[in-house]
């Protein structure tokens, strides 16, 4: 559980982000060149960078190299990963949730019957 933490905690850092999170909603519609995914974004080429170094150690994407050109793209396993988490975490809450729900209904229910 303790490696699963440090990857989970290395993703919500990446997605943290705005850039970031604009990037990954932009590979989600497939790759994407270094520049393409830079050119929304008003920031020098550099610091873009940065931004892309966060999300490839993250594991979100992976990028490779032809010629000059740096392609990147998404990689789902993370994300699943991630949903898997989520989802965890919801089905507790809604349980812990319906329990308060029935004790405050019995509660309820025993202040009418006296």
């Amino acid at each position: 559980m303790p490696n699963q933490s440090y990857h989970l905690d290395k993703i919500f850092h990446a997605l943290a982000d705005p850039t970031r999170r604009s990037v990954m909603e932009r590979l989600c519609r497939g790759p994407a060149s270094v520049g393409e995914l830079a050119r929304p974004f008003d920031m020098a080429l550099p610091s873009f960078l940065q931004h892309l170094k966060v999300l490839e150690q993250s594991g979100l994407l992976r990028s490779h190299k032809v010629g000059r050109v740096r392609t990147c793209q998404m990689e789902p396993q993370a994300l699943e990963m991630t949903e898997r988490w989520l989802v965890e975490q919801r089905t507790l809450w809604e349980r812990r949730l319906d329990r308060l729900d029935d004790y405050l209904i019995d509660l309820i229910n025993k202040e009418k019957e006296q």
